[in-house]
């Protein structure tokens, strides 16, 4: 008799009325607000404007959000375009199905769009909600879970996770690989803010840490999933795709670490443009003469320039 288990909820939808509120899509909601609000507060202890996180994230969202799809639909192509299966589906994101990788991707370009209508450097963008994004996906992690799928195999634990009767799933007490990846996810994220702070990441290598650390820990989460997949050299597809990004996001914080030490002093221009004319404004409305620039000491220039 099993004594303690994870239940998994009998349904994935509440209806509000005619209205249907699916668990899915409320925690990837409630996930992209985290983001952004959290990056907001990181951007401004940069140096930028509040609101600027969220202006950019109208571009990255959807962008990510069609990357993941994409990657989910290409790379389990047969669950859609298989005999006897309806191509339709492969529309309905709001069942599950979203592929990490295209979401960061695409949801980068989308970002890029976004940092370059507003003449910000990406990298400064992307280390500012670095640990927004690891947040969000603890919380959208918990998708799964009311859609009762991407479980990991057999277990008698005391934290295993009941799976009742459905398509394509066994009743049974499985890993409940949902919730590793929201904790480990929850560790990146505290990961990436004390090294942040402690070593003054910048030029994207906050974020680096973040894919790396992410890369980390999903390989062996993936690793213990049960559900179908595409397997290369007797290892699932995203296992490889883990430790690809992850070498990658490993040489790029090397290389940046030697080609562009330090931190971005500006990430947003014209948040020191409005301040320089705040400050002026200020000082004309006292009677006080703004001091003049020194142009007398190359010595200093030169310091300022190397800074």
């Amino acid at each position: 008799m099993d004594l303690a288990y994870i239940p998994s909820p009998s349904t994935g939808v509440v209806h509000l009325g005619p209205l249907p509120l699916r668990g899915y899509a409320f925690c990837i909601i409630i996930g992209v607000f985290v983001a952004v609000w959290y990056g907001n507060k990181r951007w401004i202890a940069r140096g930028g404007k509040a609101g600027t996180v969220a202006d950019i994230a109208v571009w990255a969202v959807p962008f990510g959000l069609v990357g993941g799809r994409l990657y989910h639909v290409i790379t389990d192509y047969q669950l859609y375009f298989s005999e006897g299966e309806n191509w339709v589906d492969a529309f309905k994101i709001w069942e599950g199905g979203l592929g990490i990788w295209g979401a960061i991707a695409f949801g980068a370009v989308g970002a890029w769009i976004g940092c370059r209508r507003r003449g910000i450097p990406l990298p400064a963008y992307a280390d500012a909600i670095a640990p927004g994004i690891a947040f969000a996906q603890a919380i959208g992690r918990w998708g799964n879970w009311f859609n009762q799928e991407l479980y990991g195999k057999p277990t008698d634990l005391p934290w295993a996770l009941e799976i009742s009767e459905g398509v394509n799933r066994e009743a049974g007490l499985y890993h409940p690989t949902f919730l590793y990846e929201s904790l480990w996810c929850v560790g990146v994220a505290l990961l990436v803010i004390w090294a942040d702070r402690r070593f003054r990441l910048g030029h994207g290598r906050a974020f680096a840490l973040y894919v790396a650390a992410y890369c980390a820990g999903r390989a062996w989460i993936e690793y213990m999933r049960v559900d179908e997949a595409h397997h290369v050299l007797g290892l699932r597809l995203n296992v490889w795709t883990a430790i690809l990004v992850f070498v990658l996001a490993v040489v790029y914080i090397v290389l940046s670490a030697r080609l562009r030490p330090g931190r971005e002093e500006i990430v947003e221009p014209s948040a020191v443009q409005q301040d320089k004319a705040g400050s002026a404004s200020g000082a004309s409305a006292s009677g006080a003469v703004p001091p003049a620039e020194d142009e007398g000491d190359p010595a200093d220039s030169g310091s300022a320039n190397r800074s």
